[in-house]
């Protein structure tokens, strides 16, 4: 089940990044624009958009489509399917010019991210689940590998991963409280795909995001056998009418590992 979706989705998402790196090979950053929220937008970010919005609608063109760069339809809402996309997830990475940025494409079904494909342009990797499937990384010498979230369980040797760009007080909270010495700062979902990998155990984000930043991710690491919920440990749901997701998350390896 979902073979299609997914063989669809992770070409595309390959295809978008290969025309935002050859931009970000090219651009110098003059042409970094701004939006209301004052988060920025670069033409790699509609380039990638461009390609994804428009392979979406052709192959499925009865599933809904909410993503960053697009003007919001909420008849998506009816819809039991809605792909939900960020085409450049951490544009503020990609003007630092430091790599940790991705192209996240997660199908949601009835409320739930039941595919996630998230790949890293600057390194050819390519992440990717299916609800019931597993997730599996594969790189570019064409090697498969399946992921499993690691068995720490050890609050004295805790790896944790957090935003390079969105600190925010009650993680460097836990990190003290917690004695983490293990720590990685680095953007994008990129963290949890490392939960996902096992080179990651914990990531707590008490920052809002949006949907998109979360969905394909949220698969990779469930399909990994990790825990990924809202702060308040409710269940995360996509294709709502608000795509603010206020309530922060986590994504863990194990129960034992939801640090308070």
């Amino acid at each position: 089940m979902w073979e299609r979706e997914l063989a669809v989705c992770k070409e595309t998402a390959v295809q978008a990044g290969k025309a935002i790196l050859e931009i970000y090979e090219k651009d110098d950053g003059s042409e970094v624009t701004y939006k209301a929220d004052q988060s920025p937008l670069t033409r790699a970010d509609r380039a990638s958009n461009a390609i994804i919005v428009e392979a979406l609608k052709r192959e499925f063109p009865d599933y809904a489509i909410l993503s960053e760069e697009e003007k919001d339809d909420r008849k998506r809402i009816e819809n039991d399917f809605c792909f939900v996309v960020d085409p450049l997830d951490g544009t503020k990475e990609y003007v630092k010019r430091n790599g940790q940025f991705t192209v996240n494409i997660a199908l949601a079904y009835k409320t739930r991210s039941i595919l996630g494909v998230i790949y890293v342009p600057v390194t050819g990797e390519l992440y990717y689940a299916a609800e019931g499937k597993g997730s599996f990384l594969l790189t570019p010498d064409g090697k498969e590998q399946k992921l499993k979230v690691s068995d720490n369980t050890d609050h004295t040797k805790l790896r944790a991963v957090m935003s390079s760009s969105h600190g925010a007080p009650e993680m460097e909270a836990l990190i003290e409280k917690y004695q983490i010495k293990e720590l990685v700062r680095i953007g994008s979902s990129l963290k949890g795909c490392m939960v996902a990998k096992g080179d990651a155990d914990v990531y707590f984000r008490h920052n809002p995001t949006m949907e998109w930043d979360t969905a394909a991710m949220q698969c990779i690491v469930e399909e990994a056998g990790g825990i990924f919920r809202q702060m308040d440990d409710s269940e995360m749901r996509y294709n709502r009418e608000n795509s603010l997701n206020d309530k922060g998350f986590y994504a863990i390896n194990k129960e034992e590992n939801r640090l308070r």
